[in-house]
């Protein structure tokens, strides 16, 4: 697809090239104690800190202090309908419709939202599958929903796993799942891209094997989310949850965020957990009215939401909005191409790449996993200026995010991977 060269100056020309690479210049890049940029190849864990960030939340610090309580009315960015500020950008870059995504509570938190709604078990049929290495809170989450429902949450439980010495998932196994244990099987819930191997998900295909076989499907974009073109309203999946803290660059422990499929705006009775800021708006400070539901996904609100949270979530969403996710993507697969491209003249002996190679089928991480090695690898890399990712047993996960990372940041990267593992 790309005509990729070696070399330092190839890497340079093409950020000089880069109608994108502006916007390192707006991101805070973590230095080392004599003041040079680290690499820092870990979005896929904690975005960085847009330099617009600290306005944004000092706006709301400086409303808090001038108005107080009026600040709901009265700040510049009325704090009683923050969240409607963010629908459309994050609607966007989601792929979804405004009406059927919402800012809302912490990522395991809005599963569990979800899992009230959409997994209804009976006698019968009640099991949900997962991917066999979904991220631990996951897994934890579905096994409490199986317990709280009073299930096994062994039996209850069903792994899509990879074949014996492979690494990813095939599609031929999960319908073969299906076909043997469908009717038994309540929720499909799989995370969007998983996140040690980096796989990207067909969501659209996983949605149709579910529904025919009449589960209730949805997915964890944790990874997902602010990496990829999700199109979650076109997947036809009934719900998704993702944080924000990772690609999405809006600082650790932010809200994340929920889509509700827009089949299910106008169902009122829709088993779900509410509160006030889920009850209508024009009567929701008339305190003894009954519970009137909002329409769509605002109408899984519990709680009015942290506005300084809210606020660097915006600020990062405004960068969003201005350049696109289709840009931003187009971006991703040429550098994350140039990176897989720098890492096979290393020689495939030496690396393994357990990512898959089509462009479609992963967002910008690769996994790698480097012969003979183990963590102290990853503590050399560190040493020499890395910031990356290490999960157990032996992988290495690298991130190269559009927003704020340079052709020249790769090369760098395995410049310093190959003098480490050539003294191995």
């Amino acid at each position: 697809m790309y005509n990729y060269k070696t070399g330092a100056d190839y890497a340079k020309e093409q950020d000089r090239k880069d109608d994108l690479s502006h916007y390192r210049n707006q991101f805070h890049i973590p230095k080392d104690k004599h003041g040079n940029a680290l690499i820092y190849m870990t979005g896929n864990s904690l975005g960085l800190q847009p330099k617009s960030t600290k306005a944004y939340i000092n706006q709301e610090l400086e409303d808090w202090a001038n108005l107080g309580v009026e600040g709901h009315f009265e700040a510049k960015n009325p704090w009683l309908q923050y969240h409607e500020f963010l629908n459309k950008s994050m609607a966007n870059v989601v792929g979804a419709k405004p009406i059927e995504v919402i800012v809302m509570n912490t990522l395991t938190a809005n599963l569990h939202f979800m899992m009230v709604s959409f997994y209804k078990p009976t006698k019968t049929r009640y099991k949900i599958l997962i991917e066999s290495d979904a991220f631990p809170s996951d897994k934890f989450a579905v096994e409490s929903q199986l317990r709280h429902h009073g299930f096994d949450d062994k039996d209850g439980l069903v792994l899509w796993k990879p074949r014996k010495d492979e690494a990813l998932l095939r599609y031929e196994d999960l319908e073969t799942i299906l076909e043997n244990q469908g009717d038994e099987i309540a929720l499909i819930m799989i995370g969007g891209i998983n996140y040690y191997t980096g796989q990207y998900f067909d969501l659209k295909k996983i949605t149709e094997l579910g529904y025919k076989h009449g589960c209730k499907v949805g997915f964890d974009c944790a990874h997902g989310a602010g990496n990829v073109e999700l199109n979650l309203h076109d997947s036809g999946a009934d719900f998704a949850v993702w944080c924000t803290y990772k690609y999405l660059n809006s600082g650790p422990g932010s809200l994340a965020g929920c889509f509700v499929h827009e089949r299910y705006a106008h169902d009122k009775n829709l088993n779900r957990f509410t509160g006030w800021w889920s009850h209508n708006k024009q009567t929701r400070f008339n305190m003894r009215n009954e519970f009137d539901v909002l329409p769509g996904a605002e109408g899984w609100q519990l709680s009015n939401p942290p506005i300084l949270s809210m606020a660097a979530i915006k600020a990062s969403l405004d960068m969003f909005n201005e350049v696109g996710i289709k840009k931003l993507s187009e971006k991703s697969k040429k550098l994350t191409g140039y990176f897989e491209f720098l890492l096979k003249q290393l020689g495939e002996d030496t690396i393994q790449i357990i990512t898959p190679r089509n462009p479609k089928e992963r967002g910008c991480q690769l996994s790698i996993q480097v012969k003979n090695a183990d963590k102290n690898l990853h503590n050399k890399l560190t040493e020499a200026g890395v910031i990356s990712d290490w999960r157990e047993p032996d992988v290495i996960r690298c991130a190269p995010v559009p927003f704020y990372n340079s052709f020249e940041d790769v090369y760098n990267l395995v410049e310093k991977l190959k003098s480490i593992t050539d003294n191995i």
